[in-house]
């Protein structure tokens, strides 16, 4: 069946900067209360709100983005990308698993097993790899989640592992002492689903509808009897504008240019299952694959989840893209696949993936993302007073495959050697040099611009600092050994202090030279296959 057109107006009364905003559509608090404090849902008071030392001083974080989508081993989006006819996912459905009208991503759920998981053991790996904070799934855009929810019967309790994976990760995360970062990022199903509203233009199935349009009704005498569909698909309205064009849902993912506006209805539901997962976990952390907060400008949905956090949780952070120099006093920025070619005045997040989000077997078999790439990424980040939160893919059955292994051997090893100059460091006067660090880097939207760091070598140097030392970190090892670093010439007035010695992690003292040009440093055989650190006393 389809739909008649509604008539929700899509305009936001939101004024920023003044002691209240009202929004077209606001959420209920009928079942969930924001917990009330100090802090109230405008941004006025949002901001008062500082990012805390425990994050600016913890620099990395490791993310487990693994749930449903990873059984196929399709990558990324594939719940939406299984309904577009003629795509790599679609065709991909189809031969392994049936046509999107008989065989739909709700009946993917019950294959989600985790029958290897032990996340315990993965925690603990983790940890030794360096990571200062852990990251879970909450729900993707497939609406699907990942504990044993109140608000959403198409969950992993009900469907799939039968298991509170939320809480198990939870518990391994305190074992080690590691704060919990949960993601949401079912608020975009709404309009990342609607292509289960097509049916095939081609073939033998043109004109049959895929399952998006099912409701409880249908199911009667299928394994998902009782179950509404609409509850996971959430596809009860209308298209967007231009909904056909795959590319679409990009230029609306703010909620215009013609996206279908959210009823309260679907709202609501999402902040409901957002504040019961915070209540019940307690995470220090929580991200959002959104432009600024969820369902912004069009409800105040995100602003009260914020809130909330920031009173239950005072060490809280709150993670937004795309946002204004004002919003990121509120909220911790965060970069997606990228960073800004300069040093930021307030803490922010660069989130990236050694491969696919979720699981990919063509990523897996094309190779993923070294771990000298991503170290060297790791470095300039926390030269701009950055963090990095890194995924790890995990296969369907909860396990990473053996080249995610061998990267965090590699990881594990870079870390242990020189772990001190990244953890609780802080920016130094500037955050470095060389050909990179000169180049004009724009962002892409919410980030996007990793490729440009691509380069980096020896001659890009990258600083950060404790109150005892300086390190230097060159990007690579001089074919000759020598090493020249300009910022820190005799006479310069970011140094002052004569250097005469500098200390190499991994290895030892090492001798100097300071001239009006730059600090000359003659280095050993390469003592790990990264990137040398230098130690120097402030």
């Amino acid at each position: 069946m389809k739909f008649t057109l509604l008539t929700l107006a899509f305009i936001c009364t939101a004024t920023v900067g003044i002691a209240q905003e009202t929004y077209r559509i606001p959420v209920s608090e009928k079942d969930e209360k924001m917990q009330t404090g100090q802090y109230e849902p405008t941004w006025s008071s949002l901001e008062q709100h500082q990012t805390p030392e425990w994050f600016r001083d913890a620099k990395f974080g490791i993310w487990a983005h693994w749930g449903a989508q990873c059984v196929e081993g399709s990558g990324d989006w594939m719940a939406r990308e299984m309904y577009m006819e003629g795509g790599y996912k679609y065709k991909f459905h189809c031969e392994h698993y049936g046509h999107p009208s008989e065989f739909g991503y709700k009946d993917i759920l019950p294959l989600f097993k985790a029958e290897r998981w032990q996340p315990d053991s993965l925690v603990a790996r983790y940890k030794r790899c360096g990571a200062q904070y852990f990251f879970v799934l909450g729900n993707h855009h497939d609406n699907y989640d990942l504990w044993d929810s109140k608000y959403q019967p198409w969950n992993s309790m009900n469907i799939g592992p039968k298991r509170d994976i939320l809480a198990e990760w939870a518990a391994a995360a305190k074992k080690y002492g590691l704060p919990l970062g949960i993601s949401f990022h079912a608020d975009h199903a709404w309009t990342w689903f609607e292509p289960s509203q097509r049916y095939d233009l081609e073939g033998p199935k043109a004109g049959v509808y895929y399952d998006g349009n099912l409701t409880k009704e249908d199911g009667k005498g299928k394994w998902w009897e009782g179950l509404d569909p609409q509850m996971l698909y959430q596809q009860n309205h209308p298209m967007s504008k231009g909904s056909w064009d795959n590319g679409a849902i990009h230029g609306q993912w703010d909620w215009s240019h013609g996206a279908c506006p959210p009823s309260q209805e679907f709202v609501t539901n999402f902040y409901n299952r957002t504040l019961d997962a915070i209540n019940r976990y307690n995470p220090d952390l929580i991200y959002f694959d959104v432009t600024v907060l969820p369902f912004f400008p069009v409800s105040d949905c995100g602003m009260k989840i914020a809130a909330h956090l920031y009173n239950k949780n005072p060490r809280g952070v709150v993670f937004g893209k795309i946002l204004s120099e004002n919003q990121k006093k509120a909220l911790t920025w965060d970069v997606e696949r990228g960073a800004p070619n300069q040093m930021v005045e307030q803490p922010w997040q660069t989130c990236n993936c050694i491969g696919d989000w979720h699981y990919n077997t063509e990523t897996y078999k094309h190779g993923y993302r070294t771990a000298t790439n991503m170290i060297k990424q790791l470095v300039d980040i926390v030269s701009k007073n950055g963090n990095l939160l890194l995924n790890i893919p995990l296969r369907a059955d909860g396990t990473y495959d053996e080249k995610a292994a061998r990267f965090l051997d590699e990881l594990e090893a870079w870390m242990k050697q020189n772990g001190e100059s990244i953890f609780g460091t802080r920016p130094w006067v500037k955050f470095g040099e060389g050909p990179v660090a000169e180049k004009d880097i724009k962002i892409n939207s919410q980030g996007f611009n990793e490729g440009q760091y691509n380069g980096m070598d020896y001659r890009d140097i990258r600083f950060n600092q404790t109150q005892k030392y300086l390190y230097v970190t060159a990007m690579g090892w001089p074919q000759d050994g020598k090493l020249f670093i300009k910022s820190l010439a005799k006479g310069s007035s970011d140094f002052t202090k004569p250097i005469t010695s500098v200390q190499l992690l991994g290895y030892g003292k090492l001798k100097a030279h300071q001239t009006p040009e730059g600090l000359e440093v003659q280095l050993p055989k390469p003592c790990n296959n990264i990137a040398p650190v230098l130690k120097i006393k402030k």
